[in-house]
Parts: structure tokens; C-alpha cells; sequence
């Protein structure tokens, strides 16, 4: 028994090593660049709220925002085709810096320019990711890769986000700066310094520019899109638009539920939802481990499912420490299956189709979290606070429930065997091939 538990331990050590250096130096920028956007989700509409823009202006300001990545999702695709996927993350990030310097000064009128140029921005970075991985990992090691790099990202988060605020705080009375817009200023600072190292660490990474247009060639091929079953786009693409339109609507606002329901201030917000990134890494870190037991889509609707209860607590439970401890246990359980889902969803199509299919996924959780902050607008201008997250999270229950279902009836089964057998391939230096969901 105890050299079967020591082989199986080595086994699972060995398929989080062996990966290519650009694979090692895409992990570098994701903790730079990560920590920055990690403090962007938590305190940029807290921010806003700060300015003097009200609830359902918010809302506006982030549909539109999911708008321009929606825009921008398909030509950065293809353009990452022709070009390399590295040229086209420099663009991106150089343009959320660009941004976040428009936004800085308070500038009501400069404020939504600065919106859609993040939203454009964080698009265009963040569609060609999941194929640059893909690219720069060998089948065998990609559940294993997806799982550390998000659970990186949210690691990261662990640190930032709290530190951020101390930070922030820090700051403000250091230099005597009043009021919550001087601290949520700070923030965004330090957010545009983050970014800036991500650029640089960027450089890094050697430069994976096509040698030929290899889409051009490809069957279905129409304007570097590449689409040969689109049956099987439809099913990979559905469930994660469902779930957008659920997160769309709640998920950019939690902080302001938290804040506002239990009146906490920014360095209080900023440790809640630290502590809640922890358990998300730690979900995520484990789940290939599940997936080898239960099979890649039977380990996903079995951590979605179980996430959906913990919505009921947070949304509905008076007592803060209860709401903290499901924020941490659903944002851990619904996140976890992402990384195991880019995997899989990467093996489903041919390399000529991943970026298409990156650039889909995208796109309509842009979509969806374009629609979304409209409904919640409206429900928060016409309910009012508490009515109005009560609906929104009654509705986010049952569109996760649908997108998990089909999860389960479109691809149950599927791949049980291949993640087992993957999983136990011992994983050796790579070079290159050329590479959330």
C-alpha cells in the first residue's frame, strides 16, 4: 500500500514538470500582469461607484466594455495567426495601459473612452492565451498546465489584492489624501504598473510568428476563421455563453454586494476577496487529479454542480462570515473545471482551429457579459438593492444549472479513458511544437 501511495504521488509530482520554456516564462507573465488585473476586477467599479457614477451607469460602462472585447475578440484571433500570438498580447496590454492613464485622472468624460479601450485591450490579450498554451504544451501535459496557470492567476490574487488595498490605505494617510476616490486612484495605479511588467515580461517569450499563413490553406478557411464541424462549436460554445449570462449579471458587482450589504471599506473588501482566490487555486491545483478519476467533463459538472447550493448562502445568508466561506467554497468549485475545460475543448478541434475556437469562447462570454450588467442595471434601478440581487441570484442558479446539464448530455463519457491515459505518460523536457476555457 505504502509503495503504491508513494508511486502514485511521484506520478502526480511528475505531471506538473517538463514543460517548454516559453510555457515556464507564459507563467511569469501571469503572475505580474495577473496581479494587476486581480486588483482591476475587485476595485475598478468600486472606483467608479467612488467618482460619482451611479449603479446602473456602472452597468452601462461594463456592457460596454464587454462590447469592444466582443468586437475585437475575432480579428485578434486571426491577425494572431499571421503575426504570432506574442505580437498580438503586446498590443493588448499596451493598450490597457494606455487606458488605465486615461482613466486615472477622474475624467468623467474620458472615463468610458478608457472603458472600451480596457475592454479591447483585455480581449485582445486574453483570446490568443488559451491557443498560445496549446501550443507550447504537449497534449499529455495540458491538463495539468491550464490547471497551474489559472490557479496561478488566482494565487497571485491571494497576494495582491489584500496587499493592494493595505498598500492603498497606506498611501492615502501617508500622503494625506482624503476619501475613498483617492485610495481606489492608487489602485489603479499600482494596476498600471503591474501591467507594465507584464509587457516586459512579455519580451521574454521567443517569438512564435508563423513561418506560413497556415490557415490560408486549411479546409473551411474564410478570412484566417477556421470552422470544420460546426455542430461540434455549437456544444462546445453554448454552455460557456449560459454561464456568462449568469456571471455577467452578479459576478464584476460582488464586490459592490459585499461592500454595500455588510458596509465594509476597501482594505476589508480586498482581504475577503483574497481569501476567497486561496481556495480557487487550491480547487484548481487538484482538479486534473479528479479529472483522471472521473473523466474531464464528469469532473466539471461534478464541481459546478456542487458550487451552485453555496450561491443559495451567499446570496440569501445575513451573517458575513457564512457569505465568505460559500464565496470561497462556489468561487472555488465553479472556477476549478475552467482549466480542465480549455484542455479539453483544445483536443476537440485541430491546431488550425484552436484560435477560431478561442476566439468563440470569448466572444460570447464577452457577449454575455455585455447583456448581463444591463439586466442588472435594470433590476437594481428597478427593485433596488435587495430585491434586486435577490432576483439576480435566482437567475444566476438556474442558468448555471442549464449550462452544466448540457455539460453533461453533450459530452458524458467522451473522454474518460484518454484523461487516464494521459495522465500517467511521464512527462520529459519539450521543445515547442511551433502552443479558459
Amino acid at each position: 500500500m505504502g509503495r503504491r501511495m508513494t508511486g502514485a504521488l511521484t506520478r502526480y509530482a511528475r505531471s506538473f514538470t517538463g514543460f517548454s520554456r516559453n510555457a515556464r516564462l507564459f507563467l511569469l507573465t501571469t503572475i505580474v500582469f495577473g496581479a494587476g488585473i486581480s486588483l482591476y476586477w475587485v476595485d475598478f467599479n468600486l472606483y467608479l461607484e467612488a467618482t460619482g457614477v451611479d449603479k446602473p451607469s456602472i452597468g452601462w460602462l461594463m456592457s460596454v466594455s464587454q462590447l469592444a472585447g466582443f468586437l475585437v475578440a475575432l480579428p485578434a484571433s486571426a491577425l494572431s495567426n499571421r503575426i504570432g500570438r506574442r505580437k498580438v498580447m503586446l498590443g493588448g496590454v499596451a493598450l490597457i495601459v494606455a487606458a488605465l492613464l486615461a482613466i486615472l485622472p477622474g475624467n468623467l468624460a474620458l472615463i468610458p473612452v478608457g472603458v472600451v479601450a480596457l475592454g479591447a485591450g483585455q480581449q485582445a490579450f486574453g483570446v490568443v492565451q488559451i491557443p498560445y498554451i496549446a501550443e507550447h504544451t504537449r497534449p499529455d501535459q495540458r491538463n495539468e498546465f491550464f490547471s497551474i496557470w489559472q490557479a496561478t492567476q488566482f494565487l497571485t490574487g491571494v497576494v495582491a489584492v489584500p496587499l493592494g488595498g493595505l498598500i492603498a490605505a497606506a498611501l492615502s494617510a501617508a500622503l494625506n489624501l482624503s476619501g475613498d476616490v483617492a485610495e481606489y486612484r492608487i489602485v489603479l495605479t499600482l494596476v498600471a504598473f503591474m501591467a507594465m511588467l507584464g509587457f516586459a515580461s512579455l519580451f521574454l517569450l521567443s517569438n512564435d510568428r508563423p513561418t506560413g499563413d497556415h490557415t490560408r490553406l486549411a479546409p473551411g478557411a474564410r478570412f484566417g476563421i477556421v470552422l470544420s464541424d460546426p455542430s461540434l462549436f455549437f456544444r462546445l460554445l453554448l454552455p460557456g455563453f449560459i454561464t456568462s449570462l449568469g456571471a455577467g449579471q452578479l459576478i464584476p458587482f460582488l464586490n459592490v454586494f459585499i461592500k454595500g450589504k455588510f458596509s465594509l471599506d476597501l482594505a476589508e473588501v480586498n482581504i475577503i476577496f483574497g481569501i476567497t482566490s486561496l481556495g480557487t487555486a487550491a480547487a484548481m491545483l487538484a482538479q486534473p487529479a479528479v479529472a483522471r478519476r472521473f473523466g474531464r467533463i464528469g469532473s466539471i459538472v461534478l464541481v459546478q454542480g456542487a458550487s451552485i447550493p453555496f450561491l443559495v448562502v451567499l446570496g440569501f445568508s445575513p451573517i458575513l462570515w457564512t457569505v465568505i466561506a460559500a464565496m470561497a467554497v462556489r468561487n472555488s468549485l465553479m472556477n476549478a473545471g475552467s482549466p480542465i475545460f480549455d484542455a479539453f475543448a483544445m483536443d476537440r478541434v485541430s491546431a488550425a482551429e484552436r484560435a477560431t475556437l478561442s476566439a468563440g469562447m470569448t466572444m460570447l462570454w464577452s457577449l454575455g457579459w455585455t447583456v448581463a450588467p444591463l439586466y442588472y442595471g435594470w433590476l437594481q434601478a428597478t427593485l433596488g438593492f435587495t430585491a434586486g440581487y435577490a432576483v439576480d441570484f435566482v437567475t444566476i442558479i438556474v442558468l448555471y444549472t442549464i449550462a452544466t446539464a448540457l455539460l453533461w448530455i453533450w459530452f458524458r463519457g467522451t473522454d474518460k479513458v484518454a484523461a487516464g491515459d494521459a495522465a500517467v505518460t511521464p512527462i520529459a523536457a519539450e521543445t515547442p511544437l511551433l502552443e479558459q476555457a
